[in-house]
């Protein structure tokens, strides 16, 4: 069903239709406030299920020891060149898939799924294998002790098995964000990481008939989470849940349309890549200081994404408003849509900000009272938060840009504003300056506040809105 209405019914009618997710409606007619409530509640509680399973799986690890969180930092670290990859897919199939919706052409969105699914299945297959082969390699080539080698080998081993279930789930939630369904995607991952949040404690402790595999537990937990939330997806998919349908025929080859995406998952993916380089770099300096810096910034980065990934959520509403309304011909209101979304996103992750200043300590202490862990994670919760405002418009911003299909601008930004300013100036601070910890924590508001700033004023000069998807 189709539905268009022209008056705004009210925040609270909006916010029911949005929950329910009953009806496909044609966001490029609805008023442009609805159109980001309906669109932004579900991916908001989508990424708030993502960002609670990072903060409770990060909980149990904890009481296993410095070594234990430590490997989980580690891992994350080399495993985000594997969502870099995801990412840089998923951007290029929303932004696709949206483009077509707009032009109401839902078979063509159906042909981009089939080939985005294919794609992300083969390079994550390469992927995992070298990744699972080589796990205790991967460990210390980031700098782990022998300590941490022997404790996380299994761990690393296990995430980099699960390699499929990662692109695949980033594929499938794609084509529901561009479609605008935005509700199964929130589906698809809260059953995702409920099973996700279920079995870790069971896994890692050894709880009832469950054997006890120490954070080994947690990987197997968390790929058989992804590997559930896949399964629903590409149910939803093929059953007709979804405005893009996919059916059989569906799955053939289409080499010219697998290059198109290919071409435009390059710069997604790129553009992924140099943040995720630019984090393991950051993670690999705080090796340099000591497990404990380790630990204390993989805490804080575990509380960190739980504001930041519901924050995603709204940019992420701000993508498919702009692919849907470009795919309409209306780049008008696209371009309104998304200074909407700034100005939300900014009020919520400035409130985030300022709990996350003030309490920070008592935050922490949930997750661990280690004396030589717990003061570097207070610092890097504090120091952190005071670039969340301008966090919140960069996202939005290099959302925008990825949503209308343009994948090359927040790729430069990303090389300006991570490699060539945030990484030296955190090796700068940390190493020749002797700021340690500290001066490796205040590099991240400091790049995030000049990218935001440089791409507000990129997207005023609207170049993004004559660019073919």
């Amino acid at each position: 069903m189709s539905v268009s209405i022209s008056q705004d019914r009210g925040i609270l009618s909006a916010i029911r239709d949005a929950v329910r997710g009953e009806a496909h409606y044609d966001f490029t007619r609805e008023s442009i406030g609805r159109a980001i409530t309906l669109l932004a509640i579900p991916m908001v509680l989508e990424m708030t299920m993502e960002s609670l399973f990072a903060v409770v799986d990060m909980f149990w690890v904890a009481h296993l020891g410095a070594d234990a969180v430590a490997t989980v930092g580690l891992t994350e670290a080399v495993l985000s060149l594997l969502f870099a990859l995801a990412m840089g897919l998923s951007v290029a199939t929303m932004a696709m898939v949206a483009r077509r919706i707009g032009e109401n052409q839902p078979d063509d969105a159906a042909e981009i799924a089939t080939q985005s699914l294919v794609l992300g299945f083969v390079v994550a297959g390469l992927a995992g294998l070298v990744g699972a082969c080589y796990a205790s390699d991967v460990l210390r080539l980031m700098g782990a002790s022998d300590a941490i080698v022997r404790t996380g080998t299994g761990y690393t081993r296990m995430i980099f098995a699960g390699s499929a279930a990662v692109m695949l789930l980033f594929s499938v939630n794609a084509v529901f964000r561009g479609a605008g369904d935005a509700v199964l995607a929130m589906r698809v991952l809260w059953i995702g990481n409920l099973v996700n949040i279920a079995l870790n404690p069971l896994l890692i402790f050894g709880l009832g008939p469950f054997p006890r595999l120490g954070v080994l537990g947690s990987g197997v937990g968390t790929t058989i989470g992804r590997s559930s939330g896949v399964v629903i997806g590409l149910w939803l998919l093929t059953t007709g849940r979804s405005r893009v349908r996919v059916s059989l025929h569906h799955f053939r080859i289409r080499a010219d349309l697998m290059a198109r995406l290919a071409r435009m998952s390059a710069g997604g993916i790129f553009q992924y890549f140099v943040g995720s380089a630019s984090w393991i770099g950051m993670v690999r300096m705080a090796a340099g200081l000591g497990s404990a810096a380790v630990a204390g910034y993989t805490v804080a980065i575990r509380i960190i994404i739980f504001a930041i990934l519901p924050s995603w959520g709204m940019a992420n509403a701000a993508a498919t408003l702009v692919g849907q309304n470009l795919g309409a011909r209306r780049p008008d209101r696209a371009e309104q849509s998304v200074w909407r979304v700034g100005i939300y996103n900014m009020i919520f992750l400035g409130l985030v900000a300022v709990t996350f200043i003030v309490a920070a300590g008592p935050l922490i202490g949930l997750f661990t009272t280690d004396a030589s862990v717990a003061p570097v994670a207070v610092s890097a919760l504090r120091l952190v938060s005071y670039g969340y405002i301008f966090y919140a418009w960069g996202m939005v911003m290099i959302q925008a840009f990825n949503g209308a299909g343009d994948t090359y601008t927040p790729t430069v930004l990303n090389i300006v504003f991570y490699w060539l300013l945030r990484f030296p100036l955190g090796w700068l601070l940390a190493f020749r300056l002797g700021g340690g910890a500290n001066g490796l924590f205040l590099s991240i508001p400091v790049a995030d506040a000049l990218l935001a700033m440089t791409a507000v004023i990129l997207f005023r000069r609207g170049k993004w809105k004559k660019q073919v998807a």
